[in-house]
């Protein structure tokens, strides 16, 4: 979509980047020009990812977002790598379907914790090392549609993802004065091989037919995700800031709450989806 040479200059700090939508940003920030640094809990997958987009050009860090010392680090590792940082996507998270009340109190702060707090973690380090430098960074949050609308079945992603645009707004406004820049993007459905598999097991898949909410009828191809952030971290959207693009076909506006129709699924259903969706994750 954009020019060669449009990230020309910069140095991208990508949580998550080492598998889905996060590799596939990656690819097509390096595609134009920039340096990135990939993070997350596998070190083998951000190794991969690495080798399999560019040796010289992708910074593989193992950093587990949730623990502010582990950010610092990461940081300190991609500054002494690359010289500097000057851009960060917040793209690590975190989210399982369930009825609320099935969920104990730890499965609700996992994803809290992965997907606020390290989202948090990673801005504040960032933004405070920036600051200090007089470094003018661009901060990209990956939420999503029910950041504002909130949905049933959810729960702990919605609130998660409403904290993280609630701090993206805030911080944009008392930030700019540094010369930062603070914006999101609210993706619809992007299925990714892993975590989508695990989100919609089959036996969920076929109960739920997530392309007809969509009013192009199809769900994003990656691409088309990576084309909207590339140009949000490049000197084109220099003037962006404070805001949260949408990119999902439309579905949000047919129907807020992406998963309100899970109301159709009984409680027997549930229990064997809830089996299915457990086996998965102990083979991922």
């Amino acid at each position: 979509m954009l020019r060669d040479g449009s990230l020309e200059g910069k140095v991208i700090w990508v949580t998550g980047g080492g598998t889905g939508l996060g590799k596939s940003m990656v690819k097509y920030f390096v595609e134009l020009g920039a340096k990135v640094a990939i993070s997350g809990r596998r070190e083998e997958k951000l190794k991969e990812a690495a080798e399999e987009i560019s040796v010289e050009n992708v910074f593989p860090v193992v950093c587990d977002v949730r623990e502010s010392g582990q950010v610092d680090a990461a940081l300190e590792a991609i500054v002494a790598h690359y010289g500097e940082c000057n851009g960060l996507v917040n793209n690590a998270a975190g989210n399982f379907i369930s009825p609320t009340e099935r969920l104990s109190h730890r499965a609700f702060d996992i994803i809290i914790d992965i997907v606020l707090k390290g989202s948090k973690n990673c801005t504040l380090s960032c933004g405070k090392y920036w600051i200090k430098n007089n470094i003018p960074g661009s901060v990209l949050n990956i939420v999503t549609t029910y950041a504002w609308t909130g949905s049933g079945f959810v729960v702990p992603s919605a609130t998660a993802k409403a904290g993280v645009l609630a701090m993206t707004r805030s911080l944009a406004v008392e930030w700019a004065k540094y010369g930062q820049r603070h914006n999101a993007i609210a993706p619809g459905p992007f299925p990714t091989k892993g975590a989508w598999d695990r989100l919609f097991p089959k036996e969920m898949s076929d109960k739920v037919d997530l392309e007809s909410r969509i009013p192009l009828k199809r769900v994003g191809e990656h691409q088309e995700l990576a084309n909207l952030a590339a140009y949000m971290m490049s000197d084109y959207a220099a003037y962006v800031n404070g805001e949260v693009v949408t990119i999902d076909g439309g579905e949000w506006l047919q129907g807020a709450g992406q998963f309100n129709q899970m109301d159709a699924i009984t409680q027997e259903e549930w229990d064997m989806l809830e089996k299915v969706v457990r086996s998965n994750q102990k083979k991922s």
